[in-house]
């Protein structure tokens, strides 16, 4: 991977967690309390900014995973 790739996939990352924070304060003050913990207990480790910092980001090539894949059949 090189650091163009690196860098687009953390902002991609740090995008779909301010999601996250941003849906769940919706939700609160929306007064829908049910869904806002239900959707927090879904994404309770990327909201937590001590474990997402922490926790391995995984992606593949799609290309080489077709690749990998047609070579074990």
């Amino acid at each position: 991977m090189n650091n163009v790739d690196a860098l687009r996939i953390s902002q991609q990352r740090d995008d779909v967690c301010e999601w996250i924070i941003d849906r769940f304060r919706l939700l609160i003050q929306e007064e829908r309390v049910d869904d806002a913990l239900a959707f927090a207990d879904e994404w309770f480790e990327w909201m937590d900014p001590e474990n997402y910092i922490d926790e391995e980001t995984l992606f593949y090539a799609e290309d080489e995973l077709q690749e990998l894949y047609e070579s074990l059949q």
